[in-house]
């Protein structure tokens, strides 16, 4: 069985993602605490709003908090924050005195709505109940303070008796998935194995009987069209989507069921090879925020919410437990340093829903004098705080756990999925087996794997991108036995490189992405002046690797041409061979947008 190595074990100590998780431990979550306690989210956990008073508790508040206590959890996990820390306590106190004595807590049924508990399938009563569940573990990992972790077994124990014992609920299954994977998580943590049998209780019932469903919507949105055991494509709220093909992974994992394995393969295989963007992003439409058919992947329209790469991500890491192949931790990589990384600015303070892959703002306004919201348009520039603004405590939650990412082990393996300036130890066999990396990556691709402790197997995954490694791989992994003290090195060589998609994807047609590494690039017209679809890359020229000066990312320069522009001339008029040389730059897609509002685009003509 192979086994995640927990990111408590490690410690990033250089590189990209030391910059993130220091930019989220300095910025990020306070930004997003400021912003939550402004808008009234801490403050209902009070539990006292009343009918006219300002600020109105909403139906998802209770998950938006707990993402945030989870992320300073796992803040916590390795340096101790006071401040931070009185603040999850207070409110863990106040969730504590609303507690219903039956072991209910959810502040908008409480408030709000107290007789529609467990009425509307849609309203999010499980999902919050999910996310307190996973913030109390993570706060009782990193703390050793039960209170919190009380609390949501009591919960979780009265949830069983209503939906699974009593079953005197208006609906089966939640519409919106997470208490499962977070009811796995608490048996994980406790050893309550009915929490287990609790989860996949929600997870055998799915797609087995009509529920309420809201008007506006079917059983293909919430995943409920079909018994999971037989879902063999990705459909509905992408968000909703993966983090039930977490919980469905889980169990499987946990209970050896080989038939839910299949179905998380097949899913899985129908995302990443027919419904997801090249940065990883997933959920093309935005109606319903959803997957749509195959190949249908609009780069100006992209829904691409932020929480669903991160539960892509999840999902694929989860994969990962079943056997080490590359496709999946190909996927996690291709996420993390993309789809999901440009979620955040590079000040840390605001943050994306949507990710799109092309702006062109004047088509904003395109249909504001005829019909508003005829069509939806992502937003140009991040927020410090959404309506629904589930995107920035997932952030603020998963930069600091990203080394979950980065290992796992069986019993005579140690799979090295991810590469990241760290330090690791693993306790195998009685003895500590320290694994540095030594990296600049994604900078450059050399990595320096060193061994302390005593000798092991290693399975280093050898990157997609890499046409270089000369040595044998299986399913996209390169074995090693390494002796104590040993190091293993290795240069990924990171060629710029024009990527195509096949043809069925028809926004992509006659265009090219650029890569360099695991990095998606992207042009902005702030760089290269306006109208970005006439520029034709030189398929030809050397690209150029540089940092960017203004932002302080890496750069991509390269020849270039235009055509002549001719503002008085006709519209349209016969095709001149003469086009004018320039030089674009190029910037990673994850520092987009962080100027202004300009055009921007990942997909090229090429000359």
């Amino acid at each position: 069985m192979i086994r995640t190595v927990e990111f408590s074990k490690t410690d990033i100590t250089g590189g990209f993602w030391k910059q993130k998780q220091d930019l989220v431990r300095k910025t990020s979550i306070k930004a997003v605490y400021d912003r939550f306690k402004e808008t009234g989210r801490f403050d209902a956990v009070k539990c006292d709003w009343k009918e006219g008073m300002p600020l109105k508790p909403h139906f998802f508040w209770d998950s938006d908090i707990a993402k945030w206590m989870e992320g300073v959890a796992y803040l916590t996990e390795k340096k101790r924050e006071p401040r931070l820390e009185k603040l999850v306590d207070e409110t863990v106190d106040l969730i504590e005195k609303n507690q219903g004595a039956d072991g209910y807590f959810n502040i908008y049924f409480t408030v709000v709505a107290p007789e529609s508990r467990f009425k509307n399938r849609d309203w999010h009563e499980l999902y919050c109940a999910g996310h307190l569940m996973e913030a109390a573990v993570a706060y009782y990992k990193a703390t050793g303070k039960r209170k919190f972790l009380d609390i949501m077994c009591k919960y979780a124990d009265y949830i069983e008796k209503r939906f699974k014992i009593d079953k005197d609920t208006e609906f089966v299954t939640p519409g919106h998935e997470e208490i499962e994977l977070a009811l796995v998580r608490l048996y994980e943590e406790t050893g309550e194995k009915r929490y287990l049998e609790l989860s996949e209780f929600f997870i055998n019932s799915r797609g087995k009987q009509d529920e309420m469903l809201d008007g506006r919507i079917n059983n293909r949105y919430n995943q409920s069209h079909l018994p999971v055991r037989e879902q063999t494509t990705a459909e509905g709220h992408a968000v909703r989507a993966v983090y039930l093909y977490c919980g469905m992974a889980d169990i499987a994992y946990h209970t050896g069921d080989a038939e839910l394995k299949k179905a998380c393969e097949t899913i899985f295989n129908n995302i990443v090879e027919k419904r997801m963007y090249i940065t990883g992003g997933i959920g093309s439409s935005s109606c319903g925020e959803a997957f749509t058919v195959d190949n249908d992947l609009s780069n100006l329209l992209a829904y691409t919410e932020t929480c669903a790469a991160l539960g892509l991500a999840l999902f694929a890491n989860r994969m990962l437990r079943f056997e080490a192949d590359s496709k999946y931790s190909d996927t996690v990589e291709r996420v993390i340093y993309n789809g999901f990384m440009s979620s955040l600015s590079l000040d840390g303070k605001s943050f994306f829903y949507e990710n799109p892959l092309e702006v062109i703002p004047y088509l904003h306004t395109r249909d504001k004098s005829n019909h508003a919201g005829m069509i939806h348009w992502p937003p140009m520039q991040r927020s410090e705080v959404f309506g629904c603004s589930c995107c920035p405590p997932n952030i603020t939650r998963f930069i600091p756990s990203i080394a979950n990412m980065l290992y796992s082990e069986s019993e005579n393996t140690i799979y090295v999925h991810q590469f990241m300036q760290s330090r690791t130890e693993i306790e195998r066999s009685g003895k500590t087996i320290v694994i540095e990396q030594k990296t600049r990556y994604p900078e450059n691709g050399k990595v320096e794997i060193k061994v302390s402790g005593g000798d092991t197997r290693l399975a280093v995954r050898i990157p997609g991108w890499c046409d270089s490694y000369e040595g044998e791989t299986v399913k996209g992994y390169a074995y090693f036995d390494v002796k104590e003290g040993q190091t293993l090195a290795f240069d990924f060589n990171m060629r710029v490189k024009l990527i195509e998609a096949r043809p069925e994807v028809i926004f992509d047609c006659g265009r090219f992405a650029v890569m360099r590494g695991p990095i998606v690039y992207c042009m902005e017209a702030v760089d290269n002046g306006d109208i970005l679809r006439d520029i034709r890359l030189s398929a030809r020229s050397r690209f150029k690797y540089g940092k960017h000066q203004e932002l302080g990312v890496p750069k991509l320069t390269v020849k270039a041409y235009r055509r002549q522009r001719d503002d008085g001339g006709p519209m349209y008029y016969e095709r001149k061979e003469q086009l004018i040389e320039t030089e674009a730059t190029l910037i990673p897609y994850y520092a987009f947008a962080n100027r202004g509002t300009t055009e921007m685009q990942v997909w090229h003509f090429v000359k």
